[in-house]
């Protein structure tokens, strides 16, 4: 790519425009990685007053005669207690995997357990939910399949009006979509995307980060991109999406974390990020981090810290691949954001990433590389702030944060002279030769192209005075 001639390094052909493409193609990878790096999980809902209530009782493993007896009980018990108590001790028992793999097999277990769902008697309906609940949380498909005669009932449940009812359901919902494609397959023609965007108004927090969840699965399936995101992207949902991340005293943070992630992932599937952007997705997003960034500054919570991480992750991830977006640029992409309170607000987080949770300092470091990589603007500010000093202090921190810090720093240089110059005094030159000497062969490689870049542009500036 580059070739040295007396002692000057020259461009072979349109050298700075190679090193850019090559920059593309490593993030171009590093977005696909992170694509395929899903939260694949279940989650499980339990009264806890209940399960303290129950606390010192042991889960015991039922046979094929306990469970008969149970939903005999269930159906036809004297007293709506004794049906009650009847559809308890079964879910209890529903508990342990070995229960749940002999109740699909009986013949009729699950169409019973479907009837008690459907019937008009609000304390069964819910402990029949509970018992569906247990069955969706199991590990084994075959266990989520043997439930897909309850999905289409446990959508309409969605527009009820007990809100623990819809929450309960939602999480049986996003369990059972995780585990089976044929759940999925089922679900889509009942509805399930008109049904969740009407869910999405409720005024319930707890409503609302359980739908999180379950939209967050069905999201994550590997049919999303042609089969369910252009449905959610036809539907009312981005904009509701786009409304609960709005920062102020509205947001709440359980809440903001579950759809941050389900933006991520819309986002991630390159569908039509163009509508997300003229929708306002970068400045919500903007005006987001700028708020984070005053909160981990302002708390001394480790709860709160912790939480405001986990949805710092999400919206820098929106935030760096909404700028690769071609349409970021028609809309005004980064100048869309206010460059220097977007990197004084980068570079608080980048601290708090540091000695909090340094998983995350690459996350940031990409968003940064986006934000410099076709804005002069924000090149210029981050010279003007002072903050190329902190960025060449993190190169010690490890090989993919110095890969990231080096890209950056590329991305500064390929504006040309006026940014070079400004390089050059400082830590830069004597930083780069100590990072000559490393073993880590990317390191050296990005090395070695900003000091391309700095002597194109500089090149009467030597190694020595």
């Amino acid at each position: 790519m580059w070739r040295g001639r007396r002692g000057l390094l020259r461009p072979s052909g349109c050298g700075v425009e190679e090193l850019r493409c090559r920059r593309r193609e490593r993030e171009a990878a590093l977005r696909k990685a992170r694509r395929e790096q899903q939260l694949v999980s279940k989650r499980l809902l339990r009264d806890e007053a209940t399960e303290e209530a129950e606390g010192g009782r042991v889960v015991v493993i039922l046979g094929e005669a306990q469970i008969q007896e149970f939903l005999r009980l269930a159906q036809r018990g004297i007293e709506e207690k004794e049906r009650e108590r009847a559809l308890v001790s079964l879910r209890r028992g529903l508990q342990h995997p070995e229960t749940q793999q002999t109740f699909i097999r009986l013949e009729g277990s699950i169409r019973t357990l479907v009837g008690l769902l459907t019937s008009n008697k609000a304390l069964l309906q819910l402990e029949a939910a509970r018992c569906l609940h247990e069955l969706s949380h199991s590990e084994q498909s075959a266990v989520a399949e043997a439930c897909l005669p309850a999905t289409s009932y446990l959508l309409t449940y969605l527009s009820g009006h007990s809100s623990d009812f819809i929450e309960l359901c939602l999480y049986t919902l996003g369990n059972l979509i995780v585990e089976s494609e044929a759940v999925r397959r089922q679900l889509l023609p009942q509805g399930i995307v008109p049904a969740l965007a009407a869910c999405i108004q409720s005024p319930h927090l707890t409503v609302l980060e359980a739908l999180g969840y379950a939209l967050s699965q069905l999201l994550q399936a590997k049919e999303a991109p042609e089969k369910i995101i252009p449905l959610v992207l036809g539907s009312t949902l981005p904009q509701h999406i786009l409304q609960l991340l709005q920062p102020g005293p509205k947001l709440n943070l359980g809440v903001a974390v579950e759809f941050a992630w389900c933006l991520h992932y819309i986002i991630c599937s390159q569908v039509n990020n163009a509508l997300l952007i003229t929708q306002g997705a970068l400045t919500t997003l903007g005006l987001l981090l700028l708020d984070l960034a005053a909160a981990v500054q302002r708390t001394e919570d480790a709860g709160l810290e912790l939480v405001c991480g986990q949805l710092v992750c999400p919206v820098v991830r929106c935030l760096s691949n909404l700028l690769t977006e071609a349409a970021a640029e028609t809309v005004g992409g980064p100048m869309h954001l206010q460059d220097e309170r977007v990197l004084a607000a980068l570079f608080i987080l980048l601290q708090f990433f540091l000695h909090k949770q340094p998983s995350l300092l690459p996350e940031g470091l990409w968003l940064l590389n986006n934000l410099t990589a076709n804005s002069p603007s924000f090149c210029t500010s981050l010279i003007s702030l002072d903050l190329i000093e902190p960025l060449l202090h993190l190169l010690s921190v490890s090989n993919v944060v110095s890969v990231l810090v080096l890209t950056v720093l590329c991305n500064v240089a390929e504006k040309g002279p006026a940014y070079c110059q400004h390089l050059w005094p400082g830590l830069l030159l004597p930083t780069l030769l100590d990072t000559l000497a490393l073993s880590d062969t990317e390191v050296v490689g990005q090395s070695v192209e900003l000091l391309q870049l700095l002597f194109l542009y500089q090149p009467g500036v030597g190694f020595w005075p």
